[in-house]
Parts: structure tokens; sequence; C-alpha cells
């Protein structure tokens, strides 16, 4: 039997759930219902009075729909299905009403406020509002808020929607936002004039409905019509979260989320966010040779030709960045082994186990947090590492899943059980005796790149199967790098990692491998975007295109392939990645068997058949590795800095301001004894 409820919505007859609400079953139906307060991923506050409909038979006013249930309607007459209107007169007053109250003191600026153009509150107006004003009275005004570098704020704008709070206290987790005062002193504020603690802080700017909040980097930069939009995947961290880049001309002038579900919801990092200022500066646009010492620019047909004879006849070996693209990796590996040399792409000396996907990705989705009832973290600081992640893992806590940590006990933003600190921790906790009611509950480990990232790397991911199958649980592996799980999926891999694969290497090619210190001797030949660490002991330079310039494909975290974009073309005489590796193997000799990004993708997925499979999690299994002892040493966080990880986030102005900012509020003062 169906628990399916029929009511009719504007003449229209349709089954819904009757624990949905009014507004959601009209969206399930394709009637639009206006809204400024109901967001469907917070708590509802049903004080904007915009969603009202007419419920036939209730009481003669209209409705909220976003805060009445459907099972809360009374049926019609002889049991006949209830009956709503969302396009009466009496609806269309009350919307008009509404409309007039909400502009009686709003300032107006639409020609200069950042938001118009995409603002919800200027479609409304006319949408639903009238053309005419019949308020004569002075306006009231709000003094502007500091919330920091990255929000600005015009709060005589503001309609005390209250997302912004709903969102800072639910979902980034920090209670400094609030509304205060009453009737017309009612506003929004930050408690004691703080800035705002949180990397998530940037998604109030979407959802503000109004100009109240927006973008300090882009504020006056462009307009929305000026903009060409890109859909495309980031990489500052292994989340693989879904964005677009609007890109004027040659330049990235912002990033906005996109709605995924699976991945990121529709919420992205600051990192994510702001970081596009630093594709614009210390940039690589010309390649370099460095001569007596110093570097100085070349041609392109001088570089190849100066890296084909470095590298002929000697020990080459291959070190994959962070940020590569899957397609630049399995270049590299076929160039690099041609010639005999080794390619490694665990940089940071993570002992992922190769060959075993379900060793370096797990067998769980992201989607499962959602679901589980207890998460176990090991080894992991998920704020810093994939801080959407962690607003996930603090939704489910939300509902009443319990979360343990093993390793540094840590600010999550939710309440967690501290097992323990150590490697210790996490073998008692294997070695536990488990009781079946335990076992049923839908169990998830989440074991970061911490807890990998050290000799005993391998041991420990073998501690972790125990647990996994002792609790029936599932597990994720956190990285920390987006091109980790690609790089492992095409096997750039070397037994014995890192110090085996530069072992002995007479010349190095650096792919974007700014994380790794390379020691003096060898040949370095750097290939990437930005003038960092990996640039700075290179003997050559090659000048690559940086995530937003090149289409290029990427696997996230859970194993989830996914595709990115070119927004725009890289500066100067930069080329993409793939091609300066094919360019130099014809320089070689040893030309590389394609011509094309799409027979280099063909060739891919011959090699690595799931890679074809985009945007869907393959299912691995979970394989039993030899157990070891374990030495009782603590975990270790792998992010030092949440907003300098990588070259990019290092080239950001606005990312070293926002370092100075968390540096300064983790020092806090010591009171006067």
């Amino acid at each position: 039997m169906s628990n399916l409820r029929k009511i009719i919505i504007d003449d229209r007859e349709v089954e819904v759930d009757p624990n949905l609400t009014i507004i959601q079953a009209c969206e399930q139906a394709g009637i639009e219902v206006p809204r400024f307060c109901y967001h469907e991923r917070l708590s509802i506050a049903g004080n904007c009075r915009m969603c009202l409909v007419e419920v036939v038979g209730g009481p003669p006013k209209p409705a909220a729909s976003c805060a009445m249930q459907i099972k809360d309607l009374r049926p019609g007459p002889d049991g006949a299905p209830s009956v709503i209107k969302t396009n009466s007169p009496m609806v269309k007053k009350a919307r008009e009403g509404v409309m007039e109250f909400l502009l009686i003191n709003h300032p107006l600026d639409c020609p200069i406020c950042d938001q118009g153009g995409e603002c919800d509150l200027q479609d409304q107006a006319m949408a639903y509002g009238v053309d005419f004003s019949r308020y004569r009275e002075p306006k009231r005004a709000s003094e502007d808020l500091n919330l920091g570098p990255l929000v600005e704020t015009h709060m005589t704008r503001c309609i005390s929607c209250t997302r912004c709070v709903r969102f800072t206290t639910e979902v980034a987790g920090i209670h400094q936002m609030g509304q205060t005062g009453r009737g017309e002193d009612a506003e929004i504020t930050s408690y004691l004039n703080q800035t705002l603690a949180s990397n998530l802080q940037g998604n109030i700017i979407d959802l503000c409905p109004v100009g109240a909040l927006v973008s300090k980097p882009y504020a006056f930069t462009a307009r929305p019509w000026e903009l060409t939009k890109t859909e495309t995947i980031d990489v500052m961290d292994a989340l693989g979260s879904n964005i677009r880049v609007d890109t004027k001309g040659r330049e990235v002038m912002r990033i906005l989320p996109r709605n995924n579900d699976a991945v990121n919801e529709e919420w992205i990092s600051d990192k994510t966010r702001f970081v596009w200022d630093g594709l614009r500066r210390q940039r690589l646009d010309t390649p370099y040779i460095r001569e007596n010492g110093k570097l100085r620019k070349a041609s392109w047909g001088e570089a190849l030709a100066a890296a084909a004879a470095a590298m002929k006849g000697k020990k080459v070996a291959g070190l994959v960045g962070d940020l590569a693209p899957v397609e630049a990796v399995f270049s590299l590996k076929t160039l690099i082994e041609g010639l005999g040399g080794k390619v490694e792409c665990r940089t940071d000396g993570a002992r992922l186990v190769a060959g075993e996907r379900g060793a370096y990705v797990g067998n769980a989705t992201i989607e499962d947090i959602d679901s589980a009832e207890m998460i176990q973290l090991i080894g992991t600081n998920p704020r810093d590492e994939a801080p959407v992640l962690n607003a996930r893992i603090r939704k489910a806590w939300a509902r009443g899943a319990q979360v343990g940590l093993i390793g540094k006990a840590v600010d999550l933003t939710y309440d967690y059980a501290h097992v323990g600190t150590d490697r210790a921790a996490l073998v008692a906790l294997a070695d536990k005796e488990i009781s079946d009611e335990t076992r049923a509950k839908n169990t998830l480990i989440i074991v970061g790149a911490g807890a990998l990232a050290e000799a005993d790397g391998a041991a420990v991911m073998a501690q972790v199967l125990k647990l996994a199958a002792n609790t029936a649980s599932k597990v994720l592996v956190l990285h920390t790098a987006a091109a980790r799980v690609g790089a492992m999926d095409v096997g750039a891999v070397t037994e014995g990692g890192l110090p085996a694969a530069i072992e002995g290497a007479e010349v190095i090619w650096s792919l974007g491998a700014d994380e790794v210190e390379i020691a003096a001797g060898p040949f370095v030949i750097y290939q990437g975007s930005h003038g960092d660490r990996g640039a700075h002991r290179a003997d050559l330079i090659l000048p690559g295109a940086a995530y937003t310039e090149e289409n290029g494909l990427f696997v996230n975290t859970e194993g989830r392939p996914q595709l990115a974009f070119r927004a725009g073309f890289a500066p100067g005489e930069a080329k993409e990645n793939w091609a300066i590796l094919r360019a130099v193997s014809a320089e070689l000799g040893a030309t590389l068997p394609w011509d094309s990004l799409a027979q280099l993708r063909q060739k891919l997925v011959a090699a690595v058949p799931h890679l074809a499979k985009v945007d869907t999690v393959v299912e691995n299994a979970l394989p039993s590795l030899e157990l070891r002892d374990l030495p009782a040493a603590d975990f270790r966080a792998t992010v030092k800095d949440f907003y300098l990880t990588n070259p990019i986030a290092r080239a950001s102005a606005l990312m070293a301001e926002l370092s100075k900012l968390a540096a300064e509020r983790a020092a806090v003062p010591m009171a006067a004894e």
C-alpha cells in the first residue's frame, strides 16, 4: 500500500509524500513558488512570507508553504484531495503586500549593487511585486559589518531572511552570527564584531538573496552578463568539488559552486572559491634554462632540445605533483618508462598500496556519510583537508550519528569521542571485541592521508582493513592531493616509493611536484604553471597550463573520474601539459603514440577502462593486507596551513592574508595572571 497522498495544486492532481512541505510538493509538480528565507539545505525559518499560498477549505488567509506539511492539510468534502492554489487573487495580493513591505527599507541601489543581474529580490520584485511605492518616509539604515577579507557587507540591503545565520550555525558549525534587536531595530550582526572563523564562509555570498553579502575580492570587477561561464572541477583538495569558473577575456573573475549531491552538494571551501587571484601571479609563461646558476628565457625549440639532450642515455625519474590531470600523468609515465626510468606520484611519502584499488580508495562513497550511524576518523582533520566533506560529517552528526577520532584532538565543529592520538589506539580498536548490535550499525571509517603518509602507512592500512572487517564497515580514504587517485589508477608508482624512484637518477622530471624537496645533484626539468619551490630548484623550466586552462580528467578521493574543462587560455607561451610531454617525446625520438587529447584518452581508457566511467564510482573490494607491528607514534596532520597547500594558493595574496589571520586567531593571547 502506497503512503503517498493525492493533492491538487493549481488544478493539477499530484501524488506526494505526506511528510513534504507544500513548497517541496510544488517543486515536485514543477510549479514555482517564490521564496527568500527557505533553502532546501537549511532549517525552516518561515519568516519572509514570500512563499504564501492559498489552502482551499483552510483558514481564510494565505499559508506559508515552506512551514506547512502536506499531512497537516485538511481533506476536501467526502475525502476529496486537498486543494492548493499558488496563483489565486488572494495569493497575488498577499505576495504584492509582502514585496511592498520588503522594499520599504531596501535602498534600491540596484545600478551600483554587485548583486545586480543575479539578485533574487530584483527578479521576484519584477515577477510578483507592484510597479509603484506608497512609502514616502525616510528609509532605515544599518551599519556594515566587518566579517573579514572575503565577505563584503551592505547591511542596509538586508531583508533578515537569516540564511547566513542558519548556514554558519548549521553547516559551517560556527556561532558568530545572529539577529539582535526587535522590530525596526532588528538586524543581522556578528557577535562582539567578530570576523568569521570558518573556511566555508564564502557560501553565504551565494545564499544571500539580496546584495547584503557580496564577494569582497570580486566586488565591482565585472557584471554577470559580461562573463563566460565554464563548468569544471576543483583541484584545491581531493574532494573534486563541482565548480563554475567565470572568465572575462583571459582573466578568471570568480569561482562558484555547482550542485552535485554526490560530491559537494552546493558548497565549496573558501580556498576553492577565492584562489583565482593566484592564477594571475607568479606565472611561468615562457621556458627557462639555467646557465651559470641563473635562469634565462629560452624559446620552445631551444628548451625541448635541451630537455632531450639532458635525458638521452641518462637514468631518468618522473615525479607527479598534486594538481596534474590524469592525461599528463599517463603521458609522463609512458615517456619515462619508455626510457627505462621510474615514475612516482606518492611524493608525500605515503605508503599507498599500488594495484589494490580498495587499499588506496576504499569502498565507500562520499554519499555514504549521509546514512552512516557511526563514523570513525583515523589520522585526519577533515576540517582542513576537505572542509565540504567535514560539513557533511557534521550533518550526519546533527542527525544523530556518532563520531570517533583517532589522532590529534582538534575542533571539527561537532562533538566526537576522542579514542586516542596514536597507532596503539588504532590497534586496540581493531582488536576490540565487537558486539552484534554495533556490527549491525551502518559504520564508516574515514582514514586520512596523515595516517598513511609515513613509513608504516601500509601497516596502518592493514589495521584499518582489519577494523573494517571486524565491524562490517565501509572505508573511505581521504586524500589531500587532487591528482593522487588518478595517478595511482594509471600506475605511476615505483616499488619502494619516492626514495626508490629517485635513487641514482641523473635527470628528474618534475610534473608540478612542488611539495617535495629534491637534493642537489640530478638535473631537474620542472613542468608547471607557477614559479614556486619546484621552479626554484629547476635547471630547465617548461611552462604548463593551470587547472582552469586545459581539459583534463581528475579522479576524486572516492575514485570518481570527473572531467575538468578549459575556462581560459594559459598565459604567454605556456602549453597544455600533455602536449609538452608529446613534444619532448618527439625530440627524443621516442614519440608517444598520440597526436591529440582524444587519441591520448583512447589509449588511457584502453589501459585503465574504469576511467571511461565519468561521474561514476566503481565498486572496489577491500583487500586484506599483511598485519605488522606498529610503532606507538602519534598520527600527524598532513595539512599544516589550509590556505597554502599548493603553488596556486601560495601565489594568491588573499590566501596569504587568510593564512595570517588564521595564525593570529590560533595564537590566543593568555590572560594576565
